[in-house]
Order: structure tokens, then C-alpha cells, then sequence
């Protein structure tokens, strides 16, 4: 029996609502690390990291407006200006209507976007294998260390600066390499070329930082390290896997069963000028 806070209702709006729950409880476990300043109130959950990455640094409203919405996006602003950060995303719970929120959000210099698939599949539907090298060793994180190594690793693959490895790599020490989380390693000739992460969170298993040097890529590692983590997650009783999925990802989760659900509202503000942009 999946225990009780698996979801089971596999039903198009509660895998609609997982997709965005998964990734909120996602955010919420970044105040874990002692890297992050987190603070969370009956109305909005905020987090800012050493990461410069809008994602990384962020505001979840959990209730519609009541009347200091302005208020408290100005000081929300001011708050991210004063710790140095260049560019946020503002997100709002599943239960909570964009349209109350969004004429605040423009008025203020936010863009809305929503480009980015929110995917789901029911893990009972996964094939049991996929095409892949045969030197393709895939390794389960389980040491400070080798986070390290994942961390350059999928810095490599995404494409991502050298040089905020080391605070990405402190911020993902300070959450630990325990469940929640489960990072993974796929080595081809004993060398490190592609990166993935489970989450369990929000009843399902959410799929997250899949990435692969450029060397590597279209031997389908990406799909073994989508594939491995859902496969673990179902041993452990899980019904439903997510991610939110990059252009260059999509076809491949699609490929394995997954559907898109919805996109990921939510609204960006870049610090240095007031000018929204992805």
C-alpha cells in the first residue's frame, strides 16, 4: 500500500496540480541550507541563494491579493536589491488565480511567462529499459565528494559558468545527499558526462537538473537518467513522476510517457533595470 502521502488520484487536474506542488516544495526545502535566506509567512514564501539563477531566488504568493499587494512587491523588490540579486521569479500556488495577481505584477515591471511544459507520467506506464551505451555505468550520489562532482558535471552539461560551482555546490551540501533528494551520476569510460535529481515531494517524484556534455549527447543518457530515478521512485511505492522540461528535453520525455499537464505561470523581474526577460 503507497503510504499516505503518495498521490494516487492520477486524474489530469491532480497531476496538473502536482506539477506546480512538486516544484513549490522544492523551493521550500532550499531553506534547508544554511546557504539560503528563507523566511515564509501566512501569505508568501521567499528564498534567496548565492545562485544567480531567477529560479533560485524567489517569492511563492499562497494567497490572492488583499489589498498590500503593492506594498509588499515593493518591498519584496527592495529586499533582493539590498542582497545583491539580479533577477527573480514570482509564483503563485496552484489554488491561487494569475489574474488577480498579474495587473500588479506588470504595473511593477514583471513579465509573465509561461514557455515551460509542466509534464507528468504515470510510472506504472514506464518502459522497463531504454537504448543506451553499453559502457554507461549509472551511479547513485552518495557522499559530499562525489555531489561535488555532480555539481561540475552538471555545470558542464547545462551549459552553466564555472565559476558559481562552488556556491551551487554549498548550497546543495547544506540540503544533504539523503531523500528528499537523490542525485545521479552517468559515467561513460569511467568519465562523468551527465547529471540528474529526484525529488519527492507534493506525493509524486519530480524529475530535475538533467543534463549532458555536449560530447555525449544523443546516446540517450538523458533518458537512462530520467528513467533510473522514476523506476526507484515507483520501488518506493510513488504513483506519478514530473518535471518541468527544457526545449532541448522534451521529445525525450515525451518518448518515455510523459504529457504535458501545463505551463509554468509565473513572473520574472530583472533587478538591474526593471525589465522583465527570460
Amino acid at each position: 500500500m503507497p503510504t499516505p502521502d503518495i498521490l494516487t488520484d492520477l486524474s489530469r487536474p491532480a497531476l496538473t496540480a502536482a506539477v506546480k506542488a512538486n516544484l513549490y516544495a522544492f523551493f521550500r526545502s532550499l531553506g534547508r541550507s544554511p546557504q539560503v535566506d528563507f523566511y515564509e509567512s501566512p501569505n508568501l514564501v521567499r528564498w534567496q541563494s548565492p545562485i544567480p539563477h531567477p529560479w533560485f531566488n524567489g517569492v511563492l504568493s499562497t494567497r490572492p491579493p488583499a489589498g498590500d499587494q503593492d506594498q509588499t512587491i515593493q518591498d519584496t523588490l527592495s529586499y533582493f536589491r539590498s542582497r545583491g540579486v539580479t533577477g527573480i521569479t514570482w509564483w503563485l500556488e496552484p489554488h491561487v488565480p494569475t489574474a488577480g495577481w498579474a495587473s500588479h505584477f506588470l504595473a511593477h515591471g514583471f513579465r509573465y511567462d509561461a514557455n515551460t511544459p509542466g509534464m507528468a507520467v504515470e510510472l506504472a506506464a514506464l518502459p522497463s529499459s531504454v537504448q543506451h551505451p553499453n559502457n554507461l555505468v549509472l551511479q547513485v550520489v552518495e557522499d559530499l565528494e562525489t555531489l561535488s562532482l555532480w555539481t561540475h558535471t552538471f555545470f558542464t552539461g547545462y551549459g552553466i559558468a564555472a565559476a558559481f560551482t562552488a556556491p551551487f555546490s554549498e548550497l546543495l551540501a547544506g540540503l544533504g545527499t539523503g531523500l528528499p533528494y537523490r542525485y545521479y551520476l552517468g559515467y561513460l569510460a569511467g568519465r562523468p558526462v551527465a547529471a540528474s535529481t529526484l525529488f519527492l515531494g507534493a506525493g509524486v517524484a519530480g524529475i530535475y537538473n538533467v543534463a549532458t556534455a555536449i560530447e555525449a549527447r544523443g546516446m540517450g543518457l538523458g533518458t537512462a537518467l530520467t528513467l533510473l530515478p522514476l523506476q526507484e521512485a515507483r520501488e518506493m511505492g510513488y504513483r506519478a513522476g514530473i518535471l518541468q522540461s527544457s526545449a532541448i528535453g522534451f521529445n525525450v520525455y515525451r518518448r518515455l510517457g510523459f504529457e504535458t499537464m501545463c505551463q509554468m505561470e509565473h513572473f520574472y523581474y530583472s533587478i538591474d533595470s526593471g525589465d522583465s526577460h527570460a
